[in-house]
């Protein structure tokens, strides 16, 4: 039977997982699992319904997601500093029969109706659980950024993420003795299924540093009490962090320098910081790029070309394409010719929950996924990110915020008449966010910005709010954003 993670059927006294000074073996987890599904039982929760997951900075937390997918359940990831409008949303939406946290008293009032109960790390024996087989039932709902409007559940299947985290094995070279290091939410992707999932399925152990402090990372990095060598994942905001300390700092460049791997992604990585990571440790990072949607798409290989401004070919099992605006496929590999991606295999989402005309608008009758990515493509497959069909979608720190879900937040201020939102390059952030509105009366751009910091996740609040007499727009009334974006740049 292709369980998700097969050494649930016989654990060992291996590290599994570790938070801060915390820790559980395999036996243990498995033990812990065990109780936790036993509790979801007696209260009459069974395999196949969905669960909200409350992912607090803490070990239970990770207990609670493993159980879950290697039993048969739905996780609905939910990001404690969601505004309120937003966890409405997602809670409404996804409709989970009872969430769960590792600290109740810290989010259950704000769950509304929705109980919220204690996850337990229960580590006496227990019965056995009995795995899950790998089926194609959904294991996660996974909210987008929502770039235009609310943001959408993904249904993510048990059979997407063990396609993919298998794909990625190849890729990296990755096995049991690999210790994953991360500082990233386990509310993503990157975090979630790449990071917790992935040690899991490969029966390694996880380093987890719920937030991201930089002795703290140094200090998994060098922790080998597991054995076996570290793989660190990390998004370009904390590579820039790093090499920023690294440079006076000797020890976080020993640090880095002495982990198997570092890989990138979320958002580009600059060629400045992939040169300075080369320089200080060594390393010539491992970039990937994938979506929600799709999970991981491309990479580049343990054992090939890592070519700064490149996420790689794409992976092995996965078709991939590009596409003029007619979603006609195009024939160049020149490194020139703009396409939009499009892929398929076993890797692609089940689609959206509760939303059947979303999920037609990018998935076809022929399982290809239109990724709203421009990219060109090297004469050997080598695939580059120009942008996005929409301009909408920025990359601050890591985070994908829809221009359109902060212009929201942004209107809902009594004083704002208008608004408009942009991502303008960072150094440290990638993109910060700049606000453009036009103001009924006077008002202080502290207080816009501490309005939408009330609505939304901090990591959505501008940065920059410049008070304006107009927006710029066309004949048809669309603001023009390339407009804005060309005030902001100096002549």
């Amino acid at each position: 039977m292709d369980t998700l993670f097969p050494w649930v059927h016989s654990p060992g006294d291996r590290l599994a997982l570790r938070v801060g000074d915390r820790t559980v073996s395999q036996r243990e987890l498995a033990a812990a699992c065990a109780h936790h599904i036993a509790m979801l039982t007696a209260r009459g929760i069974g395999a196949g319904e969905r669960v909200g997951v409350w992912t607090q900075p803490a070990l239970e937390t990770l207990v609670a997601l493993v159980a879950h997918a290697a039993a048969g359940y739905v996780s609905v990831p939910v990001d404690p500093k969601l505004g309120d409008g937003e966890l409405a949303h997602v809670l409404g939406d996804a409709a989970p029969r009872l969430c769960v946290a590792a600290d109740v008293d810290a989010v259950a009032r704000r769950a509304g109706p929705i109980e919220t109960v204690a996850i337990t790390l229960d580590t006496r024996t227990a019965p056995p659980m009995t795995p899950s087989p790998i089926s194609g039932a959904p294991a996660l709902v996974l909210y987008t950024s929502g770039t235009t409007g609310a943001p959408k559940g993904a249904l993510i299947t048990d059979r997407n993420i063990a396609s993919n985290l298998d794909m990625l094995a190849r890729a990296w070279a990755w096995t049991d003795d690999d210790i994953i290091v991360h500082a990233l939410p386990v509310f993503h992707v990157h975090g979630l299924v790449l990071g917790l999932f992935g040690s899991m399925r490969r029966g390694g152990a996880l380093r987890w540093v719920p937030r991201f402090v930089l002795d703290d990372l140094v200090t998994a990095l060098r922790d080998h009490s597991a054995g076996g060598h570290a793989m660190m994942f990390a998004v370009p905001t904390m590579y820039h962090r790093l090499c920023d300390a690294a440079q006076d700092t000797p020890a976080i460049a020993s640090a880095l320098r002495e982990a198997r791997v570092l890989v990138s992604g979320s958002a580009p990585l600059p060629l400045r910081e992939h040169h300075r990571l080369e320089q200080l440790t060594g390393h010539r990072v491992i970039e990937r790029y994938g979506l929600t949607e799709t999970l991981i798409n491309c990479s580049t290989r343990h054992d090939g070309d890592r070519r700064p401004g490149s996420v790689g070919t794409a992976l092995d099992g996965v078709e991939l394409r590009l596409v003029d605006d007619d979603r006609r496929p195009l024939d160049p590999f020149d490194d020139t010719t703009i396409g939009e991606v499009a892929v398929r295999g076993p890797h692609v989402f089940a689609g959206y929950l509760n939303r059947e005309d979303a999920t037609r608008a990018v998935l076809d009758r022929d399982g290809w996924f239109y990724t709203g990515d421009l990219a060109t493509r090297s004469a050997d497959g080598q695939i580059r990110i120009v942008g996005r069909r929409s301009t909408d979608l920025i990359k601050c720190g890591g985070f994908k915020v829809g221009a359109g879900e902060v212009e929201s937040a942004l209107l809902e201020h009594p004083e704002v008449a208008e608004a408009a939102v942009i991502g303008v390059a960072d150094e440290d952030l990638g993109e910060r966010i700049v606000a453009f509105v036009v103001v009924r009366s006077a008002v202080e751009p502290a207080a816009i910005e501490a309005h939408v910091a009330s609505r939304l996740s901090p990591h959505k609040r501008p940065r920059d709010v410049r008070i304006v007499d107009a927006l710029p727009r066309n004949a048809m009334g669309k603001v023009q954003k390339s407009v804005l974006r060309a005030q902001l740049t100096p002549a």
